[in-house]
């Protein structure tokens, strides 16, 4: 969000890239309606609107107004968005720089209510404010929709959102787009594909690739007895001599309690990891798409 253009760009990808793993997850061919709004030079309301599993009411304000919290958080797989932060950070951002709240519906099933939310972030807790709480009708038989007023700048060109949902498209073929630009112009970017990609497999995470708020959580919340098994359980490519080569490292003791570690002991921890030589993570975990389905993706955006 450091510049107004990104601004726009991240919102609509943070609530594409969300709809997108949640339908994958729930294996249902996503259908996802962009609409972004302009009111003024620099005032935009966007709005994201999938036909995915939807989420359960007591969730919703959580996800959407309370940062560092989602279901991917702790999701140890391949994803696109940034591990549940995204989204919470885009309706921050739209709050600090418009007043509003963020406006919400979720359905799960066709016979369950659509819950309609407006949320806002309390920055000084970092809790969910629920402003307005109701069920509404809704013509979808499951889904989400989301709608965040935000300050922006719309520009055509590389790095730009017209050009983000395009590539979007391309490399998802089994979704389709539907885009209306602030000038109300609309693209279709039809499915060229029934094929949902197979889910990726959940792995342990890699030491190189763990931020130190994660690395206390998970510090805090294992069964493991020690730091060197701690080490070994929790963590991919991480065997015994390693382990032992990491405490080493960090000057800490492998018998420790990993529950024991204090701040200062867990930046020696992260010190520890990266002195250590690590094998680097498996690649079999990834869910490509494959050559076909790039092939027609590309064939159908792009005319040579």
């Amino acid at each position: 969000f450091d510049n107004k253009r990104k601004a726009l760009l991240t919102t609509v990808k943070e609530a594409v890239d969300n709809s997108l793993d949640a339908c994958e997850e729930a294996r249902v061919l996503p259908e996802i309606n962009i609409e972004i709004i302009q009111f003024d030079e620099e005032r935009f309301r966007v709005i994201v609107e999938d036909n995915g599993p939807g989420i359960v009411k007591k969730q919703v304000p959580s996800i959407f107004a309370k940062l560092l919290y989602g279901s991917k958080f702790f999701k140890l797989s391949q994803s696109r968005g940034q591990q549940g932060i995204g989204i919470s950070a885009s309706v921050m951002y739209g709050q600090l720089t418009t007043g509003k709240p963020v406006r919400i519906i979720s359905k799960i099933a066709k016979n369950q209510p659509a819950h309609y939310f407006e949320l806002k972030v309390n920055t000084q807790k970092n809790k969910p404010e629920i402003i307005e709480e109701k069920i509404v009708e809704w013509d979808r038989e499951h889904g989400t929709r989301v709608e965040i007023d935000l300050e922006g700048t719309y520009l055509k060109g590389a790095q730009s959102v017209d050009e983000y949902l395009k590539q979007t498209a391309i490399v998802n073929p089994h979704v389709t787009i539907i885009y209306t630009t602030p000038k109300a112009e609309q693209f279709i970017f039809p499915r060229v594909t029934e094929q949902i990609p197979e889910p990726p497999r959940e792995i342990k995470p890699h030491p190189y690739g763990v931020e130190i708020g994660v690395l206390i959580s998970m510090l805090k919340n294992t069964e493991a007895k020690t730091l060197q098994s701690f080490l070994t359980k929790e963590f991919s490519r991480v065997g015994s001599g390693t382990a032992k080569q990491v405490c080493e490292n960090a000057r800490l003791l492998p018998g420790m309690k990993p529950a024991k570690l204090d701040r200062d002991m867990v930046e020696q921890l992260m010190k520890g990891i990266q002195k250590t030589k690590i094998i680097a993570p498996p690649t079999d975990c990834i869910s490509p798409i494959g050559p076909d389905l790039l092939e027609k993706g590309l064939k159908k955006e792009i005319k040579a």
